[in-house]
């Protein structure tokens, strides 16, 4: 019995099976989800490599008409002009402003909230501020941008007299707000997750209730709180709507918050309207931005899941 207890824990199933004649029995409605969750997880893997192969199919078609080596390194984005100028980094430095903008709105204030609802209120009272946290994380980016255009942009206009009609300020704030829902949820849930007995253990020593949150309870959620922030910051990058109404349509690398911007996602927007001819290089752009967000992303996702592996910690 050990040595088929042994095999079982080192994963040598057929070899225990064969050996002691015992197969594993499964039902139809078994057999049946076991199918449909597979289907599902090839589905889903499907479908991301059929996106990839489009975005690299039809980006190439744009490199081959334009240089690689310019669209990387220019500092210039005029794809309708003549000559045309197709460097991306006025684009990426948009992106870039727009989601460094929203984090710091995002991440300490959605900290703070995490903070007092867990260690600071009473559970009633985080069972009524979780459903407020919800409806605003419910609200659709379009919305925010009109927000940020008809009331935020105006009253900033109070405290910057040369602050633009479009401008990357208002855009990062609303955008901000829009990802503040989930740093507070996921870092209220990290939170949470950590042992009441370590929190006790500081109270036993002698600490007050901010040591105890600043010193034990913050670093042993450090990893969630972490795998919070850059998940903001990834949709801070992604943003759409808000962006394109909020910021406007005007590429710079100023980094100057209070003027015009245009990110990447933003300008596939502007193209998408249907104005464009079907097979010219400016139809391409859509698919050489598409791209270069996509590696974009996914470089960011893969550095943090790095971090978060490295500062994980596991509690039983």
């Amino acid at each position: 019995m050990s040595d088929l207890l042994t095999q079982a824990v080192r994963g040598n199933r057929r070899d225990v099976f064969s050996r002691y004649g015992e197969r594993p029995s499964y039902g139809v409605k078994e057999r049946f989800v076991r199918y449909t969750l597979r289907t599902f997880s090839y589905f889903t893997v499907f479908v991301t490599l059929a996106i990839v192969f489009i975005l690299v199919i039809d980006a190439s078609e744009f490199f081959s008409q334009a240089s690689f080596l310019e669209f990387i390194t220019g500092r210039e984005w005029l794809p309708f002009g003549e000559p045309k100028k197709l460097g991306v980094l006025p684009l990426l430095t948009g992106t870039v402003m727009i989601a460094v903008g929203s984090s710091l709105v995002s991440i300490p204030i959605g900290l703070g909230i995490a903070i007092f609802l867990t260690q600071y209120t009473s559970r009633r009272f985080q069972r009524f501020m979780g459903p407020v946290l919800e409806v605003l994380g419910g609200i659709p980016t379009v919305v925010y941008g009109f927000f940020a255009l008809t009331t935020l942009t105006p009253l900033l206009k109070h405290l910057f007299t040369s602050i633009d009609t479009f401008n990357a300020l208002s855009a990062a704030i609303v955008v901000g707000l829009a990802t503040l829902p989930m740093v507070a949820s996921l870092s209220a849930d990290a939170l949470q997750v950590v042992p009441s007995s370590i929190r006790n253990a500081g109270y036993a020593l002698g600490m007050s209730k901010f040591h105890v949150v600043t010193r034990i309870m913050v670093p042993a959620a450090f990893s969630g709180i972490v795998a919070s922030f850059l998940l903001a910051f990834a949709r801070a990058v992604g943003e759409t709507m808000a962006v394109s109404i909020a910021a406007g349509s005007t590429p710079s690398m100023s980094f100057d918050y209070l003027k015009s911007i245009q990110t990447m996602t933003a300008f596939i927007v502007q193209i998408s309207m249907g104005d464009t001819a079907a097979g010219s290089i400016e139809y391409y752009t859509i698919y050489a931005i598409g791209i270069s967000l996509f590696v974009l992303t996914f470089a960011f996702n893969f550095a943090a899941t790095a971090i978060i592996r490295r500062f994980r910690e596991v509690y039983q």
